[in-house]
């Protein structure tokens, strides 16, 4: 398997993925949404000799306090066809996906995901419990790339295609 950068070959893969991970067309809507308003930052596919086993996205999102704007990423949404789950797919492309947004100079990374996956990986309540987003609660998490910037909180503001 490699990880490497999605082009527009895979988008049709890329929706069935996200189509067949999540059970429904929202998760493969919003992916191709936020390519349309120019918000794709940084997309990676897992990818075999034979076919696309996962997909990772992840959108530019500001943080404003003070007069000053964070630049930091949401991650969302990252799948894995369901045949292909449970073999570190999912937080390989997440460390890939991690380390791109640290290149680009993101502050942190926020992702609204499961309480127990996430904080293997850095991401914690706790520390995105200072920003004021439309989320809140043990499933809206924050990883500072730049340790300590959060600390004097923030308002978050997603990508248009987020809605909120």
């Amino acid at each position: 398997m490699q990880i490497r950068n999605a082009t527009s070959r895979d988008y049709s893969a890329i929706r069935q993925i996200a189509r067949h991970t999540f059970d429904q067309a929202d998760e493969a809507d919003l992916i191709e949404h936020l390519r349309a308003d120019g918000d794709a930052l940084v997309e990676l596919v897992a990818a075999s000799d034979i076919a696309l086993q996962g997909h990772i996205l992840y959108s530019p999102l500001a943080i404003e306090r003070e007069g000053e704007i964070l630049a930091a990423a949401a991650l969302a949404p990252v799948a894995v066809l369901p045949a292909f789950q449970c073999q570190g797919i999912g937080a390989e492309l997440i460390r890939a996906g991690n380390a791109r947004c640290a290149e680009l100079g993101c502050a942190a990374i926020i992702v609204l995901g499961h309480q127990d996956y996430y904080p293997k990986f850095g991401f914690s309540a706790a520390t995105a419990e200072s920003l004021e987003a439309p989320f809140s609660g043990p499933h809206f998490m924050a990883l500072e790339l730049r340790p300590g910037v959060l600390k004097a909180g923030g308002r978050v503001r997603y990508a248009k295609a987020f809605g909120v």
